[in-house]
This record gives C-alpha cells, sequence and structure tokens, in this order.
C-alpha cells in the first residue's frame, strides 16, 4: 500500500466522521489547534526525564511545553502545585492506571473496583487484562434493582475485604458518583483512593458532575473523550505521592514521552478552561437526559430509566436482539454505537445484551435538544425494526442531510 492510498483512506475516514452520528461515548472530536499541535515536528524529538532532569540535549523549548501542560492539568480543577502534582507523559488510561498502581502498592496487593459487567474498565481488575493479573482484585457492583451503586454496600465490601486501594470510576455508569463517600469508604481501612475519571473528565471540569478533588490520592484520566483532547493521558496526585508516581512512568512504564501529543495536551487542557466548553458541558448532559427520555418515550428499557452524565445504556433484552446485533443495525444508517454489557448480564463480553450511546461528539459539533429527540427516533425506529433494512436506508438518508448542517473542520 503507497502513501497515496494511506492519505485517499485517511480522507474517507474523515467524510465517514463528517456524514454519520458518532454516538460512541468514548469518542469525541479533537479542535483544529489541537490536531494541528499534534502533527508538528515535536515529534522527532526524543525527551526521557522530566523538565530539568533530561537524558538528551536539546529539550529547552520542549521542557516549556510539558511545564506549561502540567500547570494547566492543575488548573483545570481548580488545584495549585503546592499539594498537588501533575504528570502528563503518559500514553493512555491504561498506562495511566497501571503507573498508579505499580507506584503505590506492590503486586498482588488488594485492589476493590468495579465489575467490569456492572461498567468498570478493563483495567480495573479484568483477569484478561494486566491488572487482575498482576494485583488481587476484588468488585463492587450495582444494586440489580436501580442499577445505580449502594454505597453502605460498597462500604461493607470494603469492611470485608480490606484492599489497600479502591478504585472509583466507570466506562458504562450512567449515574453521577458521589466521591465523597468513596473517600470515607476508603479512609474507614485506611485505603488509598483512585478516582479514574477518563469518561467524565470534562464533566467535572465544567462543575456539572462531582469532583474527586480533594478526596483522592490519585486521579487517572485519559485527554479524549468529554476532555476533547489528542488520545492520551494524564495523572494528578497528592504531592506526596509525586516521586512514586513519575518513577512508575519513567523509567517505570515508558521511555521517551510524545512531545507532539504533550503540546496537544497543553492546547486541549487551555480550551478546557474557556466558557464554551464549560457550555458544551452542560449542553452534553442535557443532550444525553433529552436523548434518554426519548429512547424512554419510544418503549426502549435504560439501565437505571436515566443519565445523569454524558452516556445511556440500552438493555436490548426485550428486543429480542443482542447488543452487537443492535449497534449493528445503527451501523448500518450511520449512526454509531458500540454494543456493552449491562449489570448482572446473562449475556457474554463478545455478544453482550447492552448497547451504549454517548452525546459528547454530536455536542461538540453543536447539536441539540431538538436534534437528539430526531435521533432518539431514529433509534428506536431502527431497535424495533430489526428487519426492515429499507428504513435503515431511508434513516441513513436522514442521518447525512442532517449533518450536513454541522459541519466538523
Amino acid at each position: 500500500m503507497n502513501k497515496q492510498k494511506i492519505f485517499q483512506l485517511i480522507t474517507q475516514e474523515t467524510k465517514r466522521q463528517q456524514n454519520s452520528l458518532v454516538m460512541i461515548a468514548s469518542e469525541n472530536y479533537a479542535s483544529s489547534n489541537v490536531l494541528k499541535a499534534m502533527g508538528t515536528p515535536l515529534s522527532n524529538k526524543y525527551s526521557e526525564g522530566y523538565p530539568g532532569k533530561r537524558y538528551y540535549t536539546g529539550n529547552q523549548f520542549i521542557d516549556e511545553i510539558e511545564t506549561a501542560a502540567q500547570a494547566l492539568a492543575l488548573k483545570m480543577f481548580g488545584l495549585n502545585d503546592k499539594n498537588w502534582h501533575a504528570n502528563v507523559q503518559p500514553h493512555s488510561g491504561s498506562s495511566a492506571n497501571l503507573a498508579a498502581y505499580l507506584g503505590l502498592l506492590k503486586p498482588g496487593d488488594k485492589i476493590l473496583a468495579l465489575d467490569l459487567g456492572a461498567g468498570g474498565h478493563l483495567t480495573h481488575g479484568s483477569p484478561v487484562n494486566f491488572s487482575g493479573q498482576l494485583f488481587n482484585f476484588v468488585h463492587y457492583s450495582v444494586n440489580p434493582r436501580t442499577g445505580k451503586f449502594n454505597y453502605q454496600e460498597i462500604a461493607r465490601i470494603t469492611k470485608r475485604e480490606k484492599p489497600k486501594m479502591i478504585v472509583c470510576g466507570a466506562t458504562a455508569y450512567t449515574q453521577k458518583i458521589n466521591f465523597k463517600k468513596f473517600g470515607a469508604i476508603a479512609a474507614s481501612v485506611n485505603a488509598l483512593m483512585l478516582a479514574d475519571i477518563a469518561h467524565i473528565a470534562g464533566l467535572i471540569i465544567a462543575k456539572v458532575h462531582p469532583s474527586p478533588f480533594p478526596y483522592a490520592d490519585v486521579v487517572t484520566s485519559t485527554t479524549h473523550k468529554t476532555l476533547r483532547g489528542p488520545r492520551s493521558a494524564f495523572i494528578i496526585c497528592k504531592k506526596t505521592l509525586a516521586k512514586q508516581i513519575d518513577r512508575a512512568i519513567f523509567p517505570g512504564l515508558q521511555g521517551g514521552p510524545q512531545n507532539h501529543i504533550t503540546a496537544a495536551k497543553a492546547v486541549c487542557f487551555q480550551e478546557a478552561l474557556s466558557a464554551k466548553f464549560a457550555r458544551d458541558q452542560k449542553q452534553t448532559v442535557k443532550n444525553a437526559q433529552t436523548l434518554a427520555q426519548t429512547l424512554i418515550d419510544q418503549g426502549l428499557k435504560l439501565v437505571a430509566e436515566s443519565t445523569e452524565n454524558h452516556l445511556v445504556l440500552i438493555d436490548c433484552q426485550n428486543l429480542n436482539l443482542s447488543g452487537k446485533q443492535g449497534a449493528e443495525l445503527l451501523a448500518e444508517a450511520a449512526i454509531y454505537t458500540n454494543a456493552n454489557m449491562i449489570p448482572f448480564d446473562p449475556a457474554t463480553p463478545l455478544n453482550p445484551s447492552g448497547i451504549r450511546i454517548g452525546t459528547p461528539a454530536l455536542t461538540t459539533r453543536g447539536l441539540k435538544d431538538k436534534e437528539m429527540k430526531q435521533i432518539g427516533q431514529w433509534i428506536a425506529q431502527i431497535l424495533h425494526n430489526p428487519a426492515d433494512q429499507k428504513l435503515r436506508q431511508q434513516i441513513k438518508q436522514k442521518v447525512f442531510h442532517l449533518t450536513k448542517k454541522f459541519p466538523l473542520y
């Protein structure tokens, strides 16, 4: 495959994003300035180490960029560098979580986290993931009746298991997380608290979701999703834990940081301080709630019967469809979602019973309540009529016309 073909495929993917409804909860659109920062000669430079302590010369400008990104990471959450420390070098949310585990614990230590089937992440102790192989994970879940956390039950499990760390955070949980309660639960057994805010970082910055600060000892997050930056991550920890976290990233897990991505993070963090960003995060939640109510009105069943954040989780069990089948039907109409486990799912992870749908990307494009209602109706029509291929093609044309009104770049 030659380079012309590669650039042709890039153009085709860009058109797919423009002409479709991206409703995967973990996806979003980075700004033009974030993209510009990523495509720079900063990618050419090796910078092993940290600002002022590099193993290569010629890093005077890189040091300034990384230092700026660290300061902006703290500023986003209203933190100061006297009590908190930011590491902006992690390549991904997974590596950020691993650094927190390896930096603060020993292999084999017990960690309490949300079960994968109830909305947790692979790095929260799945047996097929490094986390479950290196550490002794035990799990809490949600109330089977409400689909929400029962903090008294989590406290009971914590008291019984006495973990060294409690992880709070999720990839498919539709309700607000009470970090203050998690902090009290962790303190009751002298455990460290890690808040994985990969999905909700933008919502927290805009104050439409509770903050994990000052309750958490360490906070990990990706920089895309609601934050709308490059595909990467960061860690914020208490100042007293800074050396352990930094050593876990370098030299523990990574060599040289990706300087072009660090610059893109700095741009993203600066954008997250704007009034427009805050308005968009509020609209993201409003859009998700409008979408959820529309789906309910159209006869679909939702986990927890509501949402308080950026995503909804459809339970397909009463539709005689699997989540995978439903997601594939929606994709035929250029509505992109993902199959997802639901709490206490009787099906398998490869063919689960749920569909996860999010509103961050559509909100970034400017879609609001009116469009959410229409999209919710389209989703319901497709899922209620899985054999109607003509319907899906008709809706695909409507999707195309809608997206033309909201150009990307």
